[in-house]
């Protein structure tokens, strides 16, 4: 089994569901949902293959990103930051 990247349709499922309007495809909740997808994906890799150094290190910058993203959207917009971690179940 291959570890793939995220599909078109997995994509467009994310967009749909995070987007603030019609036609938004970069806002900050949609980067966060699909980092979030992909850090899934790669640890679902990693528990198969726990010596994939150049994975590790791609889970690594996924999640510093996110961690980003997410530190922006608090300051900028609480409420919507809220919203995100509960829809996506971050932060314990």
């Amino acid at each position: 089994k291959k570890f793939m990247a995220l599909t078109k349709e997995e994509k467009q499922e994310i967009i749909t569901k995070f987007s603030q309007a019609k036609g938004d495809t970069g806002s900050p909740e949609i980067q966060i949902a699909i980092l979030s997808k992909e850090v899934e994906k790669l640890q679902g890799h990693l528990t198969e293959n726990k010596h994939d150094s150049p994975a590790k290190r791609g889970i690594l910058t996924k999640i510093a990103k996110r961690r980003r993203l997410l530190r922006y959207l608090s300051i900028h917009n609480p409420e919507r930051y809220g919203a995100v971690i509960k829809s996506l179940g971050l932060k314990k």
